[in-house]
């Protein structure tokens, strides 16, 4: 996301940000969410809405391409009613224990992130799951 322009980044920040409040996430639960630095007061939070993209920093970017993941899967999953995906978000599911998906991702770390969006992103589960081949030693 960094190698975006700063406009770009900031339109990014927004959705992000709206999707959040839709979903219907406390300000803290989304400094959590976003796995923003220690510290971060939720009062920081407003100029995320604004004008300010989110902090360069590989933990917070990790989050953030995992949750436009998960705002598109929903996007592909509900396409007809896009209050579905903020509904699905609250629901408890029975694969996770039947707990909601939001709680899973503010109390599951990068492992819940991963976990919300490969539910939804059956290529994404595929792809976590993929086995990478050991490098065969042959006996001579």
């Amino acid at each position: 996301m960094f190698h975006l322009s700063e406009e770009r980044q900031i339109l990014i920040t927004q959705k992000i940000m709206a999707t959040l409040d839709e979903w219907g996430l406390c300000a803290a639960d989304q400094v959590t969410v976003l796995n923003l630095p220690e510290g971060t007061r939720t009062r920081k939070l407003r100029a995320y809405h604004v004008d300010t993209p989110l902090p360069k920093d590989d933990n917070v970017e990790f989050r953030v391409l995992r949750i436009l993941g998960i705002i598109d899967a929903l996007r592909t999953t509900y396409p007809k009613n896009e209050r579905m995906g903020a509904h699905w978000m609250k629901k408890p599911h029975r694969r996770f224990k039947n707990c909601p998906p939001l709680q899973i991702l503010v109390e599951g770390g990068n492992t819940g992130v991963d976990s919300v969006l490969a539910e939804l992103d059956c290529s994404y589960a595929w792809e976590l799951s993929a086995v990478t081949p050991k490098s065969s030693t042959k006996k001579e």
